[in-house]
């Protein structure tokens, strides 16, 4: 008896034992987020090395469901309403599946983030589903990379490279139809401060809208804030809307403000201005 509990306490200590070794993972874990619009995408992926392997129609196999990482299913969590490829989604956390094939991928938006790998996946849990094109690189990549290129303030395009394979997913926020709203809201308030009419007239000049409502929402910012960048925000509508002459004395006065400031920056867009726009 005593032999038998002297082996058992032996095999629990060395158990435990091995319990306690921590390993290096062989497919680490990886989170790429980035700002679009007025939301966040971010993608939780497990990133799998090549290690002398052939991965696509091979180690994945082409035509079969794909965690598109390693270990448990690549998660996409969107923190507003997108558009993926022209296709609305809400706001939420997603299981990434795809389906790879020689040109092209299919990847499934899943309601089910959780699951491990694609062995619990349930078609009927899927949201959407988006075929695209794939293209073949020269370069090859060592280990599956999810990244966020052609960033512009309200789309971006994100983009899986792995072997010799890329694939790219459009996304888009409607930041323009949000930002109108607040737009609408904080100019009618009783109260509207300078900020808010500074950031009106700009966006109303960023996407060129109506300038004339522009141009009254900047004299509204002059007249409470005579600061260069106030000015210079005149300066441009003006020059955009084609007084040149007016818009030449607000960069003049902007310019003389910057040089006192010592804000090169606006002293070059100042003399931009200037230059742009001779009488």
């Amino acid at each position: 008896m005593s032999k038998f509990i002297i082996t058992a306490c032996l095999s629990v200590c060395l158990t435990a034992g091995y319990a306690q070794i921590t390993l290096p993972a062989a497919s680490p874990a990886a989170t790429v987020a980035q700002q679009v619009g007025l939301g966040t995408v971010t993608v939780d992926y497990g990133r799998p090395s090549l290690k002398g392997r052939t991965m696509f129609g091979d180690r994945v196999p082409y035509g079969k469901v794909w965690r598109t990482g390693a270990n448990k299913i690549t998660d996409l969590t969107l923190s507003e309403p997108m558009t993926i490829e022209g296709k609305a989604v809400a706001t939420g956390k997603y299981g990434l599946y795809s389906i790879p094939n020689a040109d092209s991928f299919t990847f499934i938006i899943n309601k089910d983030a959780n699951a491990w790998g694609a062995y619990d996946y349930k078609a009927a849990n899927d949201v959407i589903r988006l075929v695209v094109k794939s293209e073949k690189t020269a370069a090859k990549t060592e280990t599956l990379t999810f990244e966020f290129v052609d960033l512009t303030p309200a789309s971006a395009v994100l983009q899986m490279r792995w072997e010799n394979t890329l694939v790219r997913l459009n996304i888009a926020d409607d930041a323009d139809s949000h930002v109108m709203a607040q737009i609408k809201e904080k100019t009618s308030a009783a109260t509207v401060s300078t900020d808010t009419y500074y950031s009106a007239a700009n966006y109303y000049l960023d996407t060129n809208r109506d300038l004339k409502q522009a141009l009254v929402w900047a004299n509204k910012v002059v007249e409470k804030s005579t600061e260069y960048w106030t000015y210079h925000l005149r300066a441009k509508i003006l020059a955009r809307s084609g007084n040149c002459k007016a818009a030449r004395t607000d960069a003049q006065m902007s310019l003389d403000l910057a040089k006192k400031a010592g804000d090169d920056a606006y002293i070059k867009n100042n003399e931009k201005i200037l230059e742009d726009c001779k009488l």
